[in-house]
């Protein structure tokens, strides 16, 4: 179910996935999530966690991500990078797991990224 994709374009998912993390909005966990995705036509889309007083109100990356790439019309995806600042990276929770799998196809691959990438 791995997607072949080229080390170039792992470099730049995991290089975005890393700088999305500096637009997180996490003032209560202090904890920076960043996400890119690689679509079916090349174009990289990334989304940051973005949180609310109300936790359940916040949006996490992985979604934020998702919902930007498919308002831009992308519903096809090669790859995910995900980036925390914990080693190791940290695994997608329940609702991003049902989130990734609405949009798995047989050609995507998923990357955690933690600080010593």
């Amino acid at each position: 179910m791995s997607a072949q994709i080229s080390a170039t374009q792992l470099q730049t998912l995991s290089s975005k996935a890393i700088a999305a993390k500096e637009a997180a909005h996490c003032p209560y966990s202090k904890f920076r999530v960043g996400a890119c995705l690689l679509t079916e036509e090349g174009e990289f889309i990334v989304g940051a966690n973005v949180e609310n007083v109300s936790y359940p109100v916040g949006v996490c990356a992985e979604r934020c991500a998702f919902s930007t790439a498919v308002v831009a019309g992308h519903k096809n995806f090669k790859a995910i990078a995900v980036s925390t600042d914990i080693v190791p990276g940290a695994s997608p929770f329940f609702q991003i797991l049902l989130v990734l799998m609405t949009f798995r196809g047989n050609s995507r691959s998923e990357y955690l990224i933690d600080e010593s990438w």
